[in-house]
């Protein structure tokens, strides 16, 4: 069930469980059917069990996404947790802490010498999408879809194996997105995935911070069962 929460229905969330270095990443992201400004304050609410934020707004201009990365960074939510996707441009004038590159977008090679200080995520749909988008200088990729999405209707999944090779092929992190939830998201980390990416999964909850802490609890898991 979706929510569409106030700035004030944010405390009476709790954030109980903290985020270890050794934890595999959790990428909320938006764009998934949640309104924009409800998505900034379930981003308030749980920035500190997720990794990063991604603003994935096509239809925005570029200075509504600047103003949506300082009204997040006015909520407490740290800069360097948020990335943008492909307007290298905004998260360079708004000092977010990473771009994420589509296959439309300018390659990491030529983003790389003109933003050497944020993280570059890169999208890939296959092994060696994610080959070569690390030999173009990708910090890491986001691959998908693992399972069947929403977002992506009539689309079969690429499934585990898919993940798996592509993991293998790739020297730098794989986050995995698509149809991910708290119950499969352990064969994700187990598959070999550095982290997962989530959209309605948090953002569509009636709870977003029990949803983020119940995914946190999941990867963990698959960590440590992974050692």
């Amino acid at each position: 069930m979706a929510i569409h929460p106030t700035k004030d229905s944010v405390s009476r969330w709790s954030t109980a469980v903290d985020v270890r270095e050794t934890d595999p990443e959790i990428h909320l992201i938006s764009g998934g059917g949640t309104l924009l400004d409800n998505f900034v304050t379930i981003a308030e609410a749980v920035h500190s069990l997720v990794n990063y934020i991604h603003l994935r707004e096509k239809s925005c201009t570029a200075n509504e996404l600047f103003e949506t990365v300082k009204e997040m960074s006015r909520r407490g939510v740290p800069l360097g947790k948020i990335v943008v996707n492909d307007r290298l441009d905004v998260a360079l004038a708004s000092g977010a802490g990473g771009v994420q590159l589509a296959g439309h977008s300018l390659p990491p090679a030529i983003a790389r010498p003109i933003a050497p200080e944020l993280r570059i995520g890169r999208s890939v749909h296959s092994a060696a999408e994610a080959a070569a988008a690390a030999d173009e200088g990708a910090d890491y990729c986001l691959y998908g879809h693992v399972y069947a999405s929403a977002s992506k209707p009539g689309l079969p999944g690429r499934g585990l194996s898919g993940l798996a090779d592509t993991v293998r092929a790739c020297p730098v992190p794989v986050i995995a997105i698509g149809g991910i939830e708290p119950g499969n998201a352990g064969q994700v980390i187990r598959s070999g995935a550095a982290g997962i990416a989530v959209l309605s999964g948090i953002c569509g909850a009636a709870d977003p911070v029990a949803a983020a802490m119940a995914y946190r609890s999941a990867v963990r898991a698959a960590r440590l069962e992974r050692r």
